[in-house]
């Protein structure tokens, strides 16, 4: 199957900014209240990231509710093709393809692809597996993984990633790749102050490095549980957000007292100081943003760096926490 459009020849290699974006929320109605009147907000906020060298953007095709299925792509091809200010030559586009039941194939893999690049209307930079079938289905892995090989082997992708990968499964992975000579990119787990598993539990992080793989953290601030505008007694966002808000946020307060106390010494917000934190180790967080004001407050998080002992000290404050529940797809 032909995909257009396609990437040109001799296509730079992959590049990481400190801190990506990550646009779940860009037609998500269930959990995010997305409605198209937001579209212009979006584009606000794309636009500011570009600006201030915010430039790596994280989709997947199953992003997008009910009929809004796709929309993230969409919004996001087209924000990318209106864009004409700073940065605009390094804008990166990841996409996940999700391993649905009836995606068997290599070539079913392929076929998504072509849709994908349908609904951006532009070449897919970094292509990555959404999760992991190891849980359910582990010989569908195989096949799928073939498909992203074929997309970067024929020049249509700069990039394999993975998401949802633990040790054991990315080592598998690494070599079933390597046999072709491809590199895996990106990996691609939540990860933030309040989930640290699978990066230092199951030593994610120290086997990406040996890899040359980049850690990408998705929720890194853990559904706005980390950003300082909800308390232990609410008031809560509605919907799933409002349960895990009611479930984590009581006993969460050496760690938000650690957070309060330095992000006044540092002058910086609550939200920065977790995203930082990301940042310290080793990882590009990509945090949503759905508002201009949204994208600001990321963007206030790169530049500089938390000192050792204030990473140590957010560390020991986390540890005292309910953890985030794990994406069920989150492989060992």
């Amino acid at each position: 199957m032909q995909i257009k459009p396609s990437l040109p020849p001799s296509s730079p290699a992959l590049t990481w900014p400190e801190l990506g974006c990550g646009t779940w929320a860009w037609g998500n109605r269930l959990l995010w209240d997305y409605r198209p009147e937001m579209d212009d907000d979006l584009q606000a906020a794309f636009n500011y990231a570009v600006g201030r060298g915010v430039t790596f953007f994280d989709t997947g095709d199953s992003y997008g509710t009910g009929k809004l299925k796709g929309q993230s792509e969409i919004l996001l091809g087209r924000f990318a093709r209106e864009y004409s200010g700073p940065n605009r030559e390094k804008i990166c586009i990841g996409t996940k393809l999700a391993p649905y039941p009836w995606r068997l194939t290599a070539g079913a893999m392929v076929k998504a692809a072509a849709a994908s690049v349908e609904r951006l209307g532009r070449p897919i930079d970094l292509v990555q597996l959404h999760w992991s079938t190891a849980n359910y289905f582990p010989w569908q892995e195989g096949p799928l993984l073939d498909g992203l090989a074929q997309l970067y082997q024929e020049g249509l992708v700069r990039g394999v990633g993975l998401s949802n990968f633990g040790p054991r499964r990315l080592q598998w992975a690494n070599e079933r790749l390597g046999d072709r000579h491809i590199p895996i990119a990106s990996l691609q787990v939540q990860y933030s102050l309040l989930s640290t598993y699978p990066v230092t539990e199951l030593g994610l992080k120290a086997q990406c490095d040996r890899l040359g793989i980049q850690l990408i953290a998705y929720s890194p601030l853990a559904l706005g549980l980390l950003t300082g505008k909800y308390g232990p007694t609410g008031p809560y966002p509605s919907g799933l957000r409002g349960v895990v808000c009611r479930q984590i946020l009581p006993k969460m307060a050496p760690l938000q007292q650690c957070l309060a106390a330095l992000a006044e010494a540092k002058n910086k917000t609550i939200a920065q100081i977790a995203l930082n934190w990301c940042i310290c180790k080793g990882a590009m967080p990509i945090p949503g943003a759905k508002t201009i004001a949204q994208a600001q407050e990321n963007a206030g998080a790169i530049g500089w760096r938390l000192h050792e002992g204030e990473v140590a000290a957010l560390d020991q404050a986390a540890a005292l926490a309910k953890p985030m529940v794990q994406n069920i797809f989150q492989s060992r």
